[in-house]
């Protein structure tokens, strides 16, 4: 069995949202307490479901999800961040609809509970869909036949990826290529580039990658005008090896197309916005939760452990390389090296309070404040003091980059063992590695997974932090 179904994965993902959307709807209007019975249900109702139905077929189809989430190079975690962008704006559009009535017809309980069904049948559905998908095309069925023209180093890491991606339903024929001399699997290629016609028809190709490089334009141009006429889609792969080794972003400038080098999803409106909301929620909880009760026991001990004061308030490289003032509990007794000299193992300066506040992570809990501010994220890469920044970007490649972003209480490179003091460049380089690839590859999900890190870090203890 080929993709000749792939038509109807779509379709069949929209009917279980739609379906999962009126189940949610209609339960939460039976089990809520402020609502009449299905015998007296009430126009408004009736406008309030058909306005849930028809707010998330339109954003279903603006966002094209169901197309994103059957493509067989599709990952589970962008699938998820779009569900809960479509539900976050679904969100918007009921309680703008709500807010303009000037007389609340609705009860709030019945929204919330909606949503609530809503948001976890939605994630359970779409990663049973996912799964079930996944070994459907593992097993042989709803897959595709790859044709890749081109059998160099390029064509031969398609290749391997197309052979690996097992759950992507993709089968390999073979290669098309005229310089087979040189080609270092030779039992692999069916033909010349000109054999494409009998060779896709022989084997019923449904795509091909070409890897010919761009001075074959004319051969390219064959290529392409015969997949065209035969329906088969085609994939042009570029050999950027000799400078890239990242993902690019395309974008087209009118038909100008350019490659832009550095893919950062904090730059769309609405991630900042995600971002934002859950940093301040998430700031908020553990100030009220946690900090409204500890702050004073911790403030009380730094005082009593020298003079001084609570707070250690100094002076951080921000997003834009902008200054800003970091806020921490005071670990060290007052020195004039603060700001020039980083804590290292077994400091004279680490007063007995400043040890354990150190070691738990505790000194950072005032940064939840430059949370609220805004001069800092929960998750990003860490800020520096002023003279580090200054000294780091002039030796260290793309030092600076780190500032495109919001700094973080944590990041990316701190759960995985670079935090602390950077006695030596090559640490601060691994660092800067592990910040570039958080800048570029954000998810709430990421930030939520470096969150839970970070908390069994704390409970384990790290043997960074002194």
């Amino acid at each position: 069995m080929n993709s000749r179904y792939s038509k109807f994965l779509w379709l069949i993902q929209f009917i279980g949202d739609v379906s999962l959307l009126n189940f949610a709807f209609f339960a939460s209007y039976l089990f809520s307490a402020q609502t009449p019975p299905f015998s007296q249900i009430q126009d408004h109702y009736i406008t309030l479901h058909i306005i849930f139905n028809m707010a998330w077929i339109i954003l279903a189809f603006t966002f094209n999800i169901y197309i994103y989430s059957t493509v067989r190079r599709r990952k589970l975690e962008i699938v998820v961040w779009n569900m809960i962008k479509i539900i976050t704006l679904h969100v918007l559009i009921i309680f703008t609809f709500i807010g303009a009535l000037k007389e609340s017809f609705y009860s709030r309980q019945m929204i919330l509970i909606t949503y609530l069904i809503l948001g976890t049948g939605i994630f359970i559905w779409r990663v049973l869909f996912i799964l079930v998908l996944n070994w459907y095309r593992r097993n042989g069925s709803n897959y595709r036949n790859v044709l890749i023209i081109g059998a160099g180093p390029v064509g031969l890491q398609v290749m391997r990826y197309v052979v690996s991606q097992d759950n992507a339903g993709y089968k390999f024929i073979g290669f098309l290529d005229d310089a087979i001399q040189h080609v270092k699997h030779k039992e692999l290629v069916l033909g010349k580039v000109d054999d494409i016609e009998s060779i896709c028809e022989k084997n019923k190709v449904d795509e091909i990658f070409c890897t010919l490089p761009f001075t074959s334009s004319k051969k390219i141009r064959s290529i392409i005008g015969y997949g065209d006429n035969h329906l088969i889609r085609i994939h042009l792969v570029p050999d950027f090896r000799g400078f890239l080794n990242k993902k690019v972003d395309l974008e087209f400038y009118d038909h100008v197309p350019v490659l832009n080098l550095r893919k950062e999803p904090l730059e769309n409106l609405f991630s900042r916005m995600i971002k934002r909301m859950f940093d301040v929620s998430f700031s908020l909880f553990i100030l009220i939760f946690f900090c409204s009760w500890l702050f004073p026991i911790l403030a009380i001990a730094i005082k009593l452990s020298s003079p001084g004061p609570v707070f250690f308030i100094q002076k951080r490289s921000g997003r834009n390389n902008e200054e800003f003032d970091c806020y921490k509990f005071r670990s060290m007794s007052v020195n004039k090296d603060s700001d020039k000299v980083q804590a290292t193992l077994n400091d004279s300066r680490i007063t007995l309070i400043g040890k354990f506040l150190r070691k738990s992570n505790l000194d950072e809990l005032p940064q939840f404040i430059n949370v609220l501010l805004g001069n800092m994220s929960v998750v990003g890469p860490r800020p520096h003091m002023l003279k580090h920044t200054k000294d780091y970007s002039a030796i260290i490649d793309k030092f600076m980059v780190r500032h495109l972003i919001k700094p973080g209480i944590t990041g990316w490179a701190q759960v995985n063992g670079f935090r602390g003091a950077t006695i030596q460049p090559r640490y601060m380089m691994k660092r800067v590695r592990y910040d570039l690839w958080y800048i570029e590859n954000w998810t709430l999900l990421l930030d939520i997974q470096i969150i839970l890190m970070t908390a069994y870090t704390m409970i384990k203890g790290d043997k960074n932090a002194f």
